[in-house]
């Protein structure tokens, strides 16, 4: 219980354990001994579980200051995402069920974390990270790990609409080179997914010790760069991966390249006139009338 107190979920039941009310203490007890569990019970089951009513749970929630049992069980399942192993993540996630039920399963789980998504989406944080990277001459898209593959997605993607983009990968140390050598005016996105490689940490704490900007896009509220960034986005997940769920933060890669280009169409036409030239002239993709 000691390691689990440091998450603020965990954090608040045991600070209001005291001035909980008797049923409550039971929902509380039960939540900190089985995070696990309780993240996948509906109100109803909760309280099935701890013999109260459902009423309580509602009472219990608002107490620990959460808008809605919603909000705390995302929140709680963001704790847990964070501490699973890969063992973990094995038992979780019904690899044994028939091949056509799983298949069901993971295209209803990543549509529920779209609608999700959609529905909490913060468009002012968007477009002022869109700004941001408008503003940037120089931009630095970092990853690492399963990060890795969205930070390179939205590097190639930037490199298609605009100049002066690198993509470092966070497990190399000269990442380190070249964000210190970086324009002190550029953008450095670092994208992080649970469970937050440190070394990632690491060179965002590095960038914040230079003075650039940082943007932060992860997976959860929890990723520790979030709250020292100059600006973050979070893609939320309303279930937990067996490896990691790529739908929403692609999404948002998606929408931040074409609001950045629809800015500026002149500079967009030009930068991919020049490419397209280069694509012909060195026989680069397939040409079917070839």
């Amino acid at each position: 219980m000691t390691e689990q107190t440091s998450h603020a979920t965990i954090k608040a039941i045991v600070e209001q354990h005291p001035s909980l009310t008797p049923k409550g203490r039971i929902i509380g007890s039960y939540i900190i001994e089985n995070p696990r569990k309780a993240v996948f019970m509906t109100t109803k089951e909760l309280a099935e579980t701890c013999q109260v009513s459902e009423a309580t749970v509602v009472r219990f929630v608002s107490q620990l200051g959460f808008s809605g049992y919603s909000a705390f069980r995302q929140a709680l399942r963001d704790f847990v995402d964070t501490d699973l192993s890969l063992l973990d993540r094995k038992d979780l996630s019904g690899l044994k069920g028939p091949d056509a039920d799983r298949l069901h399963r993971v295209v209803l789980e990543e549509a529920d974390n779209l609608q999700y998504f959609f529905e909490i989406a913060d468009m002012d944080a968007l477009n002022a990270a869109v700004t941001a990277m408008e503003d940037s001459e120089h931009i630095y898209v970092v990853g690492s790990r399963l990060s890795y593959t969205f930070a390179y997605y939205l590097g190639w993607s930037l490199t298609k609409i605009r100049q002066n983009v690198r993509i470092l990968k966070g497990s190399d140390s000269t990442a380190i080179d070249w964000l210190t050598i970086a324009p002190d005016d550029c953008l450095v996105i670092i994208i992080a997914t649970t469970r937050f490689p440190n070394e990632l940490i690491q060179l965002g704490k590095l960038v914040q010790r230079l003075e650039k900007k940082l943007l932060v896009i992860a997976d959860s509220s929890l990723c520790p760069l979030v709250a020292s960034a100059d600006l973050s986005l979070v893609a939320p997940t309303k279930n937990i991966p067996f490896i990691g769920s790529p739908t929403t933060i692609s999404c948002i890669i998606n929408y931040l390249v074409q609001e950045l280009a629809s800015r500026d169409n002149d500079r967009l036409e030009e930068h991919q006139r020049r490419l397209e030239q280069t694509y012909r002239e060195n026989n680069v993709f397939f040409n079917l009338q070839h």
